[in-house]
């Protein structure tokens, strides 16, 4: 039995996690879903920094004392995970990427892309608290195979980022300084991500492994999400 700490992309909680969570418990293992601070209902989102999102994940499997930890990072959750693994590498026994980014040490999620870093530093400037609300014109991309009730859904469930979790780089090595196996999971219809998923992938000298449907396929197909994560 393993414990799959789960993580979850920008404007998600761990709500997103939770079908694949509950069958991960139906097959025998224990599963956490993250929600990092600014990111709850009714949470304060002013001043957070990407140091904030990585001291919560390490107290999430720090403080109970996890160990034999599965680590699933999605999408913008690929940046805390790289941050976290190395100081909690003794409780992990691998980690899994699902249409992760992969960070480069010293450049922050608004370096990785020239056409949407204006975008998001505009967001943050014209908002009291600094913070990029969630953007209806990208729900056809982030769920591509939904309909439009489910989008709307999904809308209403996400929360503004706090903006120094775009802004706020991490430092130090990449997830393969844990020392455990690492694996790249790329949905097959993946239209979200700034960069390919191959490319992120290459960043650790890993060739991706195909999931079927879009970038938020652990949600929208859990069962086909769930084998993938269980079977690598």
């Amino acid at each position: 039995m393993s414990t799959f700490v789960l993580v979850p992309g920008a404007w998600q909680g761990g709500w997103a996690w939770q079908p694949v969570a509950r069958r991960l418990r139906a097959a025998g293992h224990d599963a956490v879903t993250v929600t990092f601070p600014g990111l709850a209902d009714g949470d304060d989102r002013a001043g957070l920094r990407m140091t904030d999102a990585v001291e919560h994940l390490v107290a999430v499997i720090e403080k109970p004392d996890l160990h034999d930890v599965v680590l699933v990072a999605h999408s913008w959750g690929g940046y805390p995970v790289t941050a976290a693994a190395p100081r909690v590498a003794a409780r992990l026994s691998r980690i899994v990427l699902y249409n992760a980014m992969v960070p480069r040490a010293g450049v922050p999620v608004t370096g990785e892309s020239d056409a949407t870093a204006p975008m998001i530093e505009a967001a943050i400037a014209s908002t009291p608290d600094g913070v990029v609300p969630a953007a209806a014109e990208f729900l056809p991309l982030l769920l591509p195979d939904s309909g439009e009730e489910f989008r709307a859904l999904f809308l209403d469930l996400m929360t503004p980022m706090p903006g120094g979790y775009f802004t706020e780089p991490v430092d130090g090595p990449d997830v393969t300084a844990a020392g455990v196996p690492v694996s790249y999971l790329l949905s097959d219809d993946d239209r979200v991500l700034v960069r390919p998923g191959t490319e992120f992938a290459s960043r650790l000298g890993l060739v991706p492994i195909p999931v079927s449907r879009g970038h938020q396929s652990m949600l929208t197909h859990p069962d086909e999400a769930t084998a993938a994560i269980l079977a690598r």
